[in-house]
C-alpha cells in the first residue's frame, strides 16, 4: 500500500508515487513551480444542541452558523489574489497571495515565487497588476511582495495562539485557477512538523486543518470565523497530488513577526537560544521525574549563547516561553522565532524534579550579536539564497 506524500502544492503539478519519506529537494524535481498547497490558549467548542435520553436540549460552546461563513467570505475574498511568476517570458510558478495592507503588500509563499524574475498579481476585482519582490524567507516558506496600488481591501491579522483544534476556518485561494474558491473545515491539530523545508533554521510548526486545499492555494489565506488571518496555506499531504483531507497553513503569529522583518530590514532577524532539543517521551517523563509528559528537553548547549549564559543546562525541560506552554519542538522554535536578537524572555524549565524559571534572557542572533542587523539593499529578484545550511538545533 502506497503511503501518502507530503507535498507543497502550486499551481501547476505533476502527479508521482512516492513515499512519505521522499526529501523535498527531490520532491521539488517532480512538481512544476507553482506550490499551492507559535503554547494553546484554548477556546470553547462549536455550540450544537446535544439531544439526552429525556429530550433536554444543552448548548456546548459558541454557535457557527452557515451565515457566518457567508458574512466572512464576502468580507475576505477582495483581500487575495492570484499570484503568476515568470522566468523572462515564461510562466515559472503560480499561487495566491494575502493582502494585508492598502497599499499593495502581500504575502504569499517562497516557493511561489522561487526562482522568478517578474510577477503579476490578479486582484479579485480582476485587475492584473506586475508587483516587485521585497523579501523571502525559505526557512518558514513566506515572501513579501508589492503592487503599486491604493486603496486595497486588507485582511486582518488574527491570533493564530488563540485556536483550539476543532474550531472552524476558511481557506481561500485559486486553486487549479478557479479564483476566490472559498473552502470550510476545522483545526486538525497544531505544531505539527511535517519536514519540508530545507535548512538548519527551518521553522515548521503548522496548523493543520481539513479545510480542502489544492493546487494553486499556495500561499492563501486561512481565517477564522471573525475573517482574521490565522494562517498561510502552504502544504498538503497526498497520494496523488490533490487534497486527501490533510493541510497545513503557517501560523499567522510567525508570519506577522517574519513579515514584518522583511518591511523593516529587508531580511529576517532571527534569534536563537543557542540549545540542540527534542520531545519528551514517557519513559524520559518517568526518568526525569516530571509531573506529566511534555515538555522539550534540552540535549546539548552551546557555548557562549542565549542558553548557556542564562545558566540554562543539558537535562534541563523547557515547559514555558513567556508564559506560553511549549509541549513540542516545533512549538519552541516557532516561539522563539518570533523574537529578534536582543529581545528579553522568561524561560521556565524543570531540573532534577524542580520547577525552575530565568527572567530576562536575552537572545542572540545567528552571528551571536544583541542586536538586528538589516540588509543594505532587500532583494529585489526572485533568485532565493540559502543562507541557514549548517547543522542543526536553533
Amino acid at each position: 500500500m502506497k503511503r501518502p506524500t507530503l507535498t507543497i502544492v502550486a499551481a501547476i503539478i505533476l502527479t508521482a508515487a512516492i513515499t512519505s519519506t521522499t526529501s523535498y529537494s527531490l520532491l521539488k524535481n517532480w512538481v512544476k513551480q507553482e506550490i499551492a498547497a507559535q503554547t494553546i490558549h484554548f477556546q470553547d467548542l462549536p455550540k450544537r444542541p446535544v439531544v439526552l435520553a429525556n429530550q433536554q436540549r444543552v448548548n456546548v460552546g459558541p454557535t457557527e452558523s452557515p451565515e457566518d461563513f457567508v458574512e466572512v467570505s464576502h468580507r475576505v475574498t477582495p483581500g487575495v489574489v492570484n499570484i503568476t511568476a515568470f522566468t523572462g517570458s515564461y510562466q515559472a510558478s503560480g499561487g495566491s497571495g494575502v493582502i494585508i495592507s492598502p497599499d499593495g503588500f502581500i504575502i504569499t509563499n517562497n516557493h511561489v515565487v522561487e526562482g522568478a524574475s517578474n510577477f503579476e498579481v490578479t486582484l479579485f476585482d480582476r485587475r492584473a497588476v506586475p508587483a516587485e519582490l521585497i523579501g523571502t524567507d525559505p526557512t518558514t516558506d513566506l515572501a513579501l511582495i508589492k503592487v503599486d496600488l491604493d486603496h486595497l481591501t486588507p485582511i486582518p491579522f488574527g491570533n493564530s495562539d488563540a485556536m483550539d483544534v476543532g474550531e472552524w476556518v476558511l481557506a481561500i485561494g485559486n486553486p487549479f485557477n478557479l479564483a476566490s474558491t472559498v473552502t470550510a473545515g476545522i483545526i486538525s491539530a497544531k505544531g505539527r512538523n511535517i519536514n519540508i523545508l530545507e535548512s538548519r533554521y527551518s521553522i515548521e510548526s503548522f496548523i493543520q486543518t481539513d479545510a480542502v486545499v489544492n493546487p494553486g492555494n499556495s500561499g492563501g489565506a486561512l481565517v477564522n470565523t471573525r475573517g482574521e488571518l490565522i494562517g498561510i496555506n502552504t502544504a498538503i499531504m497526498s497520494e496523488g497530488g490533490g487534497y486527501e483531507g490533510y493541510s497545513f497553513a503557517i501560523p499567522s503569529n510567525l508570519v506577522s513577526k517574519v513579515i514584518t522583518d522583511l518591511k523593516e530590514f529587508g531580511d529576517v532577524q532571527r534569534a536563537l537560544l543557542g540549545v540542540s532539543i527534542q520531545e519528551i517521551t514517557n519513559d524520559m517523563a518517568s526518568q526525569l521525574d516530571l509531573p506529566e509528559v511534555a515538555g522539550v528537553l534540552i540535549t546539548t548547549i552551546n557555548q557562549g549563547g542565549s542558553a548557556a549564559q542564562a545558566g540554562l543546562k543539558s537535562g534541563d525541560v523547557i515547559i514555558r516561553l513567556n508564559g506560553i506552554r511549549t509541549n513540542s519542538v516545533p512549538e519552541l522554535q516557532e516561539q522563539v522565532a518570533r523574537f529578534r536578537p536582543g529581545d528579553l524572555v522568561r524561560i521556565d524549565f524543570i531540573r532534577d524534579g524542580q520547577a525552575y524559571a530565568f527572567e530576562n534572557v536575552q537572545l542572540q542572533g545567528m552571528d551571536g550579536s544583541m542586536s538586528v542587523r538589516p540588509m543594505s539593499k532587500p532583494e529585489s529578484s526572485g533568485k532565493i539564497e540559502k543562507k541557514f545550511n549548517n547543522g542543526s538545533g536553533f
